[in-house]
């Protein structure tokens, strides 16, 4: 039987709508859609590059707990209400995801705060040998 296990950020977002910011299930790890919220302090830029560093910083968390690092990533998706807050923030995706190269799609949506200027979504596979 395989481990599975959830991640919590400490989110308000988990508890009131009941998720985990990640969920690991074997050699599999999850990360739900995270945006650029402290969870520290519930607060969030209004800058989108300043948004998606936060969003990495968690999604990082995340990822470490979990025993992954983003070179782990196999599959990245970002979503924006606004296609032209993209290409600022390739700089720091590169970043994270330069090396790595995991398969990846932008989406432009609405998102559920309208604070919120981009979201992002990994799915890691773990080293468990």
């Amino acid at each position: 039987m395989t481990e599975r296990r959830s991640i919590l950020s400490g989110s308000t977002f988990e508890e009131r709508i009941g998720y985990a910011r990640a969920v690991v299930d074997g050699e599999w790890v999850h990360v739900s859609g995270t945006t650029g919220f402290d969870y520290a302090t519930m607060t969030i830029s209004e800058d989108v590059v300043e948004q998606a560093e936060q969003c990495l910083r968690n999604i990082q968390d995340a990822l470490t707990e979990a025993g992954c690092t983003f070179a782990d990533v196999v599959r990245v998706r970002y979503l924006l209400p606004d296609r032209a807050d993209f290409e600022p923030c390739w700089p720091a995706l590169r970043r994270a995801f330069g090396e790595v190269r995991p398969a990846a799609t932008m989406l432009v949506c609405g998102l559920a705060d309208p604070r919120m200027k981009i979201e992002i979504e990994v799915c890691a596979r773990r080293n468990t040998a």
